[in-house]
């Protein structure tokens, strides 16, 4: 049975810059705990886009492979987990002054992993925040899809 958490958390940050932070795929590592992710099909924004992000300690955690299933700048992003341990779906939506993390996965010992999982991601969202807050405003003209 699929493990289901939701983590929300008050933002200022405009949608824009929000968004982009949490979508520059290798700036995870400076606030999602323990995590290094990165674009493996081009620059990693779009539907159909695929990533990768690794979990743990030096070499010991976890891949966990990702493909984006929804883009929407500046407030969703989904993605479906395929990774071997990993697998379900998680998205991201900016809205109302709240930054959203959902994941629906299949875990092992998912009803035991889910509250150190929950924490971790409310960590992480605050983290973000605190990150886009101190980030300089998305300025230029616009890339694919909204985003810089």
């Amino acid at each position: 049975m699929p493990t289901r958490m939701a983590v929300a958390v008050p933002t200022t940050v405009p949608a824009e810059r929000l968004f982009q932070v949490l979508t520059d795929w290798p700036r995870h590592r400076e606030w999602m705990a323990l995590t290094t992710a990165r674009a493996v099909s081009g620059d990693g924004h779009g539907v159909g886009a695929e990533l990768a992000a690794f979990t743990g300690l030096w070499r010991v955690g976890f891949l966990d492979t990702m493909v984006v299933t929804r883009w929407e700048p500046p407030t969703t992003v989904a993605v479906r987990h395929t990774g071997r341990l990993v697998r379900g779906t998680g998205v991201f939506r900016i809205a109302g002054g709240r930054l959203v993390w959902a994941e629906e996965l299949s875990l092992p010992l998912g009803a035991l992993v889910r509250p150190v999982a929950r924490a971790f991601m409310r960590w992480s969202l605050l983290r973000l925040v605190r990150l886009a807050q101190r980030s300089r405003p998305v300025t230029g003209s616009p890339g694919r899809n909204g985003t810089t």
